[in-house]
């Protein structure tokens, strides 16, 4: 492994906090003008959740941004603000900054050398193009054995299959085998969007250029009867929704969709979603981390149409809505808290994994976070009963 070595300096010259704050939803104000200074708004349609003022805009190296609250900063700033809202990993925070900031540059990541050029074929690509692709249908007679490494039955595959692909890139001379690909779509058209892509040893992607702002994984299990639908299921990942289809669909009826966002989250995602389901309610199926709780509470407030400001704490979330100022504890009911100090209309249920258990795909797998030693029988079918009884949480 290589010396981990980073010139924050360097970094920071080619990435400003307009890169960062694009990645993490924000957009240009117009209508605050164009100058020394533009403002970045998060939130749309009058539900501003955060605003910050972004000095030198034509200066990546020079720009810095301040909040009218008083707080300020550079890009280093807000991405260690918004840490858990990128993919990386790392032995603390600077580590994870760096290889955030050398992604936004397009240059090596610390500790990782990478084929550049099929790297880059990735971050080049604006806009999905389809014929970069070879995509054919899951045979159901010959199932891909990830499927079953994920602890998902043939049952459960064949029930989800009109959403699933079997996928290769064409450009990828290294792998001339298939991948899953999970279609992401935005409700406005039958068109295909991009994908998340998973494969053998851990692997995942997403097709270069897929639509991560406004598209998502939709599987309607209505047969096209949008109207029908009741409930919306969002996870974070499709092997997760997945997962919690098998595990609950005795109780979830059909009269349903599963989402995956693919680990980011953008209002355009939750909107267009809901937008097609007229009828139904959104359901937060999120991990059971900081960075799925936060999900959790983005997406209630803006179902709610609450602009609502979230800071993270040592071990609480500080919360800024309606004019008040509240903590949360992480370890209880988010929504239940929440409704204590505001008032809610219950547009989004919870139906979160079971506490031992990070996400759904590993409830199903039986991996908890942690080592639960359970060396008598009745210890042992009691963690069976929590896990078949975890459910709805209106």
């Amino acid at each position: 492994m290589a010396d981990y070595k980073v010139n924050f300096k360097e970094l920071k010259a080619r990435v400003g906090v307009d890169d960062i704050a694009y990645a993490l939803g924000y957009r240009l104000d117009r209508k605050a003008g164009v100058g020394r200074y533009i403002e970045l708004v998060l939130g749309e349609n009058g539900n501003k959740r955060d605003t910050i003022i972004v000095s030198n805009p034509n200066n990546k190296a020079a720009q810095a941004y301040f909040r009218r609250d008083g707080s300020k900063g550079d890009a280093v700033t807000l991405i260690r603000e918004n840490l858990n809202a990128f993919p990386v990993s790392g032995k603390d925070d600077w580590q994870k900054i760096a290889k955030v900031l050398a992604r936004f540059a397009n240059m090596p990541e610390p500790e990782y050398r990478e084929d550049s050029d099929y790297v880059k074929s990735f971050k080049t690509d604006a806009v999905f193009d389809s014929s970069r692709y070879e995509v054919k249908p899951i045979n159901a007679e010959r199932i891909p054995a990830l499927f079953s490494q994920r602890g998902l039955s043939d049952e459960t595959v064949k029930a989800l299959s009109p959403f699933i692909s079997l996928i290769r890139d064409k450009r990828n001379g290294k792998f001339d085998g298939y991948n899953i690909g999970f279609p992401y779509t935005n409700g406005k058209d039958d068109a295909i969007k991009g994908y998340e892509i998973r494969g053998h040893g851990g692997y995942k992607s997403k097709a270069a250029g897929t639509d991560s702002s406004t598209s998502a994984w939709v599987a309607d299990l209505s047969n096209g009867n949008k109207g029908m639908v009741r409930s919306v299921f969002f996870c974070e990942s499709a092997f997760d929704a997945m997962a919690f289809y098998q595990m609950n669909k005795t109780q979830m009826g059909t009269d349903v969709a599963l989402v995956s966002l693919g680990g980011t989250f953008s209002d355009k995602q939750i909107t267009n979603t809901m937008e097609r389901f007229p009828y139904a309610r959104a359901f937060d199926c999120f991990d059971n981390d900081l960075a799925g709780r936060i999900y959790g509470l983005r997406m209630m407030a803006l179902l709610e149409g609450v602009p609502m400001k979230i800071n993270k704490k040592s071990d609480t979330l500080q919360i800024e809505a309606k004019g008040k100022s509240f903590e949360l504890n992480t370890e209880r009911s988010l929504l239940a808290q929440v409704s204590e100090h505001l008032s809610i209309r219950y547009k989004m249920g919870q139906w979160l994994p079971p506490k031992a258990f990070k996400d759904w795909n590993d409830c199903l797998l039986n991996k908890p976070m942690e080592i639960i030693h359970s060396p008598r029988k009745e210890e042992r079918e009691q963690n069976l009963t929590g896990r078949r009884n975890a459910g709805l949480k209106m």
